[in-house]
This record gives structure tokens, C-alpha cells and sequence, in this order.
């Protein structure tokens, strides 16, 4: 709580890394209420505009090196729940 959060996510593709790469997080609360997208990343980050973590996401992954983590500042109880991460980069999901 009060610390920035990182949240991890690598992957590895078989097909070279482009801009079509798509990089999705999305959250789940843990009363298991419904999924928000918390961020995207498609060439450049795109964290959401509404929400809960509305202006706390940032990117600190390089998809070069297979690295789609985000970090989410100031970090609350009530922000626990489960995180995904999915990445897909056409022809490779």
C-alpha cells in the first residue's frame, strides 16, 4: 500500500516483434465484480482514462526484450484482484 506496484508480465513469440503487437491488461476485483481493461499497448502506451486506476498506470515494459510489465502507483487495498496480462503479435497469439 502507498508504493508503486509492479506488475510483471514476458513473453516469448515465434514471429518478429512489430507494431501489430497488442498488449491487454485487464482486472478483475476480488468480489469477482466485472473486468476492466487497465491498459493497452499498441506502438505506445495507452493506459485507460476511466476506472479506478485511471491515471496510476504506467508502462515499464520493452516488448523487444519480451517484457509487458505495467506499474500502478500509489496501490490501495481495495485495488486487490487479479490481474491478466495477454499479449498477441499477428501471426503469433
Amino acid at each position: 500500500v502507498g508504493e508503486r506496484a509492479l506488475l510483471k508480465c514476458s513473453f516469448k513469440s515465434s514471429s518478429p516483434i512489430t507494431e501489430s503487437l497488442l498488449v491487454y491488461w485487464t482486472y478483475r476485483p476480488l468480489d469477482g465484480g466485472q473486468m476492466e481493461t487497465v491498459f493497452h499497448y499498441q506502438s505506445i502506451p495507452h493506459p485507460t482514462t476511466v476506472g479506478r486506476f485511471k491515471d496510476r498506470i504506467s508502462w515499464v515494459g520493452n516488448v523487444a526484450n519480451g517484457d509487458a510489465s505495467i506499474a500502478i502507483q500509489s496501490p490501495e487495498m481495495s485495488d486487490n484482484g487479479t490481474f491478466f496480462c495477454s499479449v498477441k503479435n499477428p501471426p503469433d497469439v
